[in-house]
């Protein structure tokens, strides 16, 4: 009898430690970026953030008790490469969340895996085509492209323009910016007159520029791309002198854009966040608190500048892990629907509202009418 006793009782102290360190398990944050390669300047600054984040989540004690472990891949921009890095995610790492998708491509490309796993995904992907149809499982932080498009037509109505020219990049985000601005214009009662394309890789689009150029109807010129391509258009229309108005999308909403364009830049107009401009946003701007705190501490420990994909990678860590905390737990049905739940987060790309409709939650607002001046930007409203 006193021996069944003992047996039991090591039995149940067994028990024990196994549920204690079950318990004690770090919860393990998948993420994939394009740190590398020609979305690096996308993938970078969300890297960055995502470390300098979970070390801050666990120094307060992590959530619920239990350490975030960063478990993070470079795709270098590649979706194939993304699809390979989320299956390992999924299946050998056995994260909790994935968070990451720098372009619209790696994230479409992945999201059938996610949905199958069943598992919470935050996308800081660009397109609209992420949220829209709503999937299950996947969520997103970034302004959609077709926002962008119909930013930048308010901001012409005011200027008094109704004609625009488009050159758009033949990348995922290039082509779903191009299908959504050509889809929203009407609404606005713009006409575009003129759909010129580029490719990612080349290294000049006079070409294009030049039938642009060519274009007595045009009064605007908007380029939708990412990456160094934007800035090759641009230092292209400087060399042609082309005088229309120049937009960029928010693909280039980072100091890079700017320093890579040089003087060529000096007026062009671009939707962007408010994290750009955190000296210059109104004291009464309900971000304003929200982008100060992640553009002071990005800086203070990266000794680099912001840009808003850093942002997007921010608001993906911090509405998930507010998840976790209302959840009580990381299961991943329950954090998903608290995900979907989420309500007045201000966070540094915007104001979230999401519902089982709308898995991205922000509206126009979101975004900021911005001109470079003097290697700067500067708001225009």
């Amino acid at each position: 009898m006193k021996n069944l006793l003992k047996a039991a009782a090591v039995a149940t102290l067994a028990i024990g430690l196994t549920h204690g360190a079950a318990l004690a398990q770090n919860i393990k944050v998948g993420a994939f970026f394009s740190t590398t390669g020609p979305a690096s300047f996308l993938g970078e600054p969300a890297q960055k953030t995502m470390q300098i984040y979970i070390e801050d989540l666990n120094k307060a004690g992590g959530l619920l008790g239990r350490k975030l472990e960063l478990v993070s891949y470079d795709d270098g921009g590649d979706a194939a490469k993304a699809n390979g890095f989320v299956k390992r995610l999924i299946e050998d790492d056995k994260v909790d969340v994935i968070i990451g998708g720098s372009t619209t491509g790696a994230t479409m490309a992945v999201y059938p895996l996610v949905e199958k796993a069943e598992i919470p995904f935050v996308s800081v992907g660009g397109g609209v085509v992420i949220s829209e149809p709503v999937k299950k499982w996947m969520f997103k932080v970034a302004p959609t492209d077709r926002a962008a498009a119909e930013k930048v037509f308010l901001d012409m109505k005011k200027r008094g323009l109704s004609r625009l020219a488009l050159i758009s990049e033949t990348s995922g985000f290039g082509q779903s910016g191009r299908k959504e601005t050509l889809g929203a214009a009407s609404k606005y009662g713009i006409e575009i007159v003129s759909d010129e394309t580029y490719g990612a890789k080349d290294t000049d689009v006079t070409a294009q520029l030049t039938k642009i150029k060519g274009n007595d109807k045009a009064q605007a010129l908007l380029v939708f791309g990412f990456g160094q391509g934007p800035a090759i258009v641009t230092k292209n229309i400087a060399q042609l002198s082309i005088k229309l108005p120049v937009y960029q999308s928010h693909g280039v909403a980072a100091k890079e854009y700017i320093d890579l364009s040089g003087a060529s830049a000096e007026g062009v107009r671009l939707p962007a966040g408010a994290l750009l401009i955190p000296d210059i946003l109104a004291a009464s701007d309900p971000q304003k608190k929200a982008v100060v705190d992640y553009v002071t501490t990005f800086k203070a420990r990266t000794n680099s500048e912001p840009a808003t994909f850093g942002g997007y990678a921010y608001d993906a860590l911090m509405i998930w892990a507010n998840a976790v905390k209302r959840a009580g737990s990381v299961d991943k049905a329950k954090v998903r629907d608290e995900i979907e739940k989420t309500k007045g987060y201000v966070g540094a790309t915007g104001v979230v509202n999401m519902s089982a409709e709308d898995h991205l939650g922000l509206d126009l607002a979101a975004f900021k009418m911005l001109e470079i001046r003097k290697g700067n930007w500067a708001l225009v409203e």
